[in-house]
């Protein structure tokens, strides 16, 4: 089972890493800044469907999304 919270805060952290705001996420990913937003604080997940690209925007593995252990960020 995904923790929805865990995954917020994992996605935030790289969101931020990579230098990106709210917006300018969900405007690469053709989303509303709302939905990063529910994402970030454990509301809801993305689409699956949307996984690899925001895993690619993030430059991290789709794994590495969902197991915040894997992520060494410097």
């Amino acid at each position: 089972m995904v923790n929805e919270r865990q995954f917020g805060r994992q996605l935030a952290l790289l969101r931020r890493e990579a230098g990106c705001t709210q917006d300018e996420f969900a405007g690469r990913l053709h989303v509303s800044p709302q939905a990063v937003s529910k994402w970030e604080n454990g509301h809801s997940l993305p689409e699956t469907a949307l996984l690899p690209e925001l895993a690619r925007l993030l430059g991290v593995s789709i794994d590495a999304l969902f197991n915040p252990g894997d992520l060494l960020i410097h």
